[in-house]
């Protein structure tokens, strides 16, 4: 079958696309970025769009042509500078529902979340619930999953978040510590998506999670010994004040252009628990699943390195800040380095022109489009 993977080369989409592939099907991937596809999974056709600017029927048609199904593996957990919840999960997902039945497309399979309402608190699960609602009113055959906390090789989202919380060196801080969080394993996600497709599956609304409780602290334990970490010397139960205020932190850095895991949206699913109707399709429990991962050298460093990552990039920003400020301020003595044979006015101009340099980069390194380059011109200022 010709099927479209919407989000395919994302944390679920990647492995539905390759499930898809090894059982035989000709798929055709559609994300943001082609180069990032075509680096993912060089075998599948890309399409590079954005959904927040497919929410008409029309922006559809060239797409569905030809596609027997499309899966829906595309999300976004909340706003920023370049997400925009309702329009991927709403008003993207009613565009395509409504375009599915002209096109010949025979099957619409979404991948959901368990527990979303459309009276929810977050945008995430509202926008959700109303996509799925449009799905079933698609007028075609179709499936609804709603996979549980995905563990995969891939460190995404609430994979990396255990992670890094999981590095934390001699003592494990946890919050919400009592939250019922069940998993699934990614690949049983993209199983269940390779059956629905070769069995012709309709009406299916199924919740894909462990069938066994486990609280977070439980599971963040568990995540740390798989990592090959020492056990803490002592768990602490960090208030929730605490964790509000890092993901009030993580929705600024949302709208500088980053992803961090932890957000508000993020704190609120996780306060709400990940669980469901675990007896609607099987998978793997946690203990099962992490026997089926890999535990390599890679995994322990990304965690490290992830949990340090913003500390270091916030330490360099204010180096650079901090040292055009104090230039800026300190003009007559930054001027007198260099010595009496350089004119006054060229010398302002060099110490004043380097302290707007300075601060333009320790600026720059925080907007996630221009931390590239702003680390490259830090480079070559220093040489300078």
């Amino acid at each position: 079958m010709k099927i479209l993977v919407l989000g395919g080369y994302g944390l679920i989409g990647l492995s539905i696309t390759k499930a898809l592939l090894a059982a035989g099907h000709e798929v055709t991937g559609l994300g943001r970025s082609v180069r990032r596809g075509e680096a993912a999974a060089p075998d599948v056709n890309w399409i590079g769009r954005d959904l927040s600017h497919m929410t008409e029927a029309e922006d559809w048609a060239h797409v569905l042509t030809g596609m027997d199904v499309v899966v829906n593996a595309a999300g976004v957990l909340q706003d920023g500078m370049n997400d925009r919840v309702m329009a991927v999960q709403r008003d993207a997902v009613r565009a395509l529902a409504a375009a599915c039945k002209p096109a010949g497309v025979r099957q619409i399979i979404q991948i959901s979340a368990p527990g979303v309402s459309e009276d929810s608190d977050t945008v995430f699960y509202r926008s959700k619930a109303e996509g799925d609602a449009a799905v079933k009113a698609s007028g075609i055959d179709w499936v609804l999953f709603r996979p549980g906390l995905v563990l995969s090789p891939q460190a995404y989202g609430g994979t990396s978040l255990l992670r890094q919380l999981a590095a934390i060196p001699l003592v494990q801080p946890v919050m919400l510590a009592d939250a019922d969080i069940r998993t699934v394993h990614v690949d049983d996600v993209a199983a269940a998506v390779v059956r629905a497709v070769g069995e012709g599956l309709s009406g299916v609304d199924a919740d894909l999670l462990s069938s066994e409780p486990t609280r977070l602290e439980d599971l963040i334990l568990s995540i740390r010994s798989w990592l090959g970490f020492a056990p803490p010397k002592a768990v602490i139960r960090a208030p929730l004040f605490l964790g509000a205020l890092t993901a009030r932190l993580g929705d600024l850095a949302g709208w500088l252009g980053w992803r961090p895991a932890l957000r508000t949206t993020s704190l609120k699913v996780l306060g709400k628990g990940v669980t469901g109707n675990a007896g609607s399709w099987p998978v793997r429990g946690l203990a099962e699943t992490l026997r089926a991962l890999p535990s390599t050298v890679q995994e322990r460093t990304y965690a490290r390195t992830a949990l340090l990552y913003p500390f270091l990039l916030l330490t360099l920003s204010a180096f650079w800040i901090i040292s055009g400020l104090i230039g800026w301020a300190q003009q007559s003595a930054a001027m007198a380095v260099f010595g009496p044979d350089m004119p006054v006015t060229a010398a302002k101009a060099f110490v004043l022109g380097g302290a707007v340099a300075d601060i333009s980069i320790g600026a720059a390194l925080l907007f996630r489009p221009l931390t590239r380059a702003a680390a490259v011109t830090a480079i070559i200022v220093s040489l300078v």
